[in-house]
């Protein structure tokens, strides 16, 4: 059933948005280093990798560079469009073309690079290789504002693993628990929400149940 929405949404999406995408991949082409398509490396269902698509917003050398894969806030490896890009989240999009290929979901665990894959405790890893990643999901909602958060840090790549890792980690765990096509609509429905009111934590009322989150997450989600 899952499936089924997977392919009406996001080839319905495509038709719909063409007119946005086109002019995107226009501009990019002509501007920055002229690259349209980011291709990187994740974690699929079962540890399958696959290439997830992005518009590029960073230089291309970008995973090789200061905090590698992992994108702070201001970071000086974003393109001046790619910046728009981002903060729309229309860099997201091209993933569209991975759920209709089946690589994910339009809902699930966020797609991980392995560096980051492997931060997370042994027992969501499990979890997380059960189901499909997705373009959006309890992860995404909540760390919605990711950059933001460890741009405060000091040490950024350490607090990435030691505290938001684990946290993660704890609610990819409980979507797989939850999973069903009710907890996918609530999910589709709450990242719109969230999308146009950036600053909404509706997804604490969506979801009561939720992991407890962490004394030194709790300013920030």
């Amino acid at each position: 059933m899952q499936r089924f929405f997977d392919i009406l949404f996001s080839g319905t999406a495509i038709i719909v948005l063409s007119p946005l995408l086109i002019p995107v991949m226009v501009i990019l082409r002509f501007t920055g280093e002229g690259e349209v398509f980011y291709r990187q490396k994740r974690v699929g269902k079962d540890g399958r990798m696959f290439y997830l698509l992005k518009f590029a917003t960073m230089l291309k050398d970008s995973p090789f560079m200061g905090t590698q894969t992992v994108t702070i806030k201001d970071d000086p490896r974003i393109l001046p469009f790619g910046k728009f890009l981002r903060k729309t989240k229309i860099n997201e999009l091209p993933q569209l073309i991975n759920i209709l290929k089946g690589d994910m979901s339009l809902i699930g665990p966020r797609p991980q690079t392995r560096r980051c894959f492997l931060a997370f405790p042994n027992e969501a890893q499990l979890a997380i290789l059960k189901v499909k990643p997705g373009l959006s999901g309890i992860g995404s909602i909540v760390f919605r504002d990711e950059e933001s958060l460890l741009d405060d840090k000091r040490d950024r790549l350490s607090f990435y693993d030691n505290v938001i890792a684990p946290y993660k980690g704890k609610l990819e765990k409980w979507y797989v628990k939850h999973q069903d096509i009710t907890t996918y609509f609530k999910l589709i429905f709450v990242t719109i929400w969230v999308v146009l009111f950036s600053n909404s934590r509706i997804y604490k009322r969506a979801f009561s149940d939720l992991p407890k989150s962490p004394k030194e997450l709790a300013p920030y989600i």
